[in-house]
């Protein structure tokens, strides 16, 4: 492993000829624990078909940004287009880097591109033990409304000028689900 400080690591967007290093390299440096809280499923292998669903990148409807400590990825931020307007995101940061403030970087910078692609709404599923993954959002979308449903919290995100749009119907939905 690559050592360099916090602050000379860099967020850009995935080039689609790097996406199985980037993807095989996050994924190898993830305990046990941390594949469960992103995959919700204690997955030890990157089976084809997972590697299928993750690594098709083109920038437009599958967006994503890599951290790099020099030539070496160390987290990740997926957003995938869902419907007009509407994306899910999922974000991964290989163990030896949480904590340093990249799950932030790579959100923000995630969330910034898919702006610029249209959407107006990120969605997500969290566990409820990822502590540090919702803690995030809220610092991030004091606006995002969640929703626990089938032992997740759902996560219903508005960015850019969605974000300062508040509904009558987001306003009941947030004191029902709160």
């Amino acid at each position: 492993m690559i050592v360099c400080a916090e602050k000379s690591t860099i967020v850009r967007p995935v080039l689609e000829t790097e996406a199985d290093l980037v993807v095989d390299t996050v994924f190898a440096g993830l305990s046990v624990r941390s594949r469960h809280l992103r995959f919700h499923s204690p997955i030890r292998v990157l089976t084809p078909s997972l590697r299928r669903v993750l690594l098709p990148i083109d920038g437009r409807r599958r967006i994503a940004v890599a951290a790099w400590c020099g030539t070496e990825p160390v987290g990740i931020a997926r957003v995938t287009v869902t419907g007009p307007g509407v994306a899910d995101i999922a974000v991964a940061v290989v163990d030896a880097w949480q904590r340093r403030g990249l799950g932030r970087r790579l959100v923000t910078a995630a969330g910034e591109l898919a702006e610029q692609a249209g959407i107006t709404e990120l969605q997500g599923a969290v566990l409820p033990e990822n502590r540090a993954m919702l803690e995030l959002v809220r610092r991030l979308f004091p606006l995002a409304l969640r929703r626990f449903e089938d032992g997740v919290v759902q996560l219903r995100i508005p960015i850019g000028s969605a974000a300062w749009t508040i509904t009558d119907e987001d306003l009941y939905e947030s004191l029902l689900t709160r």
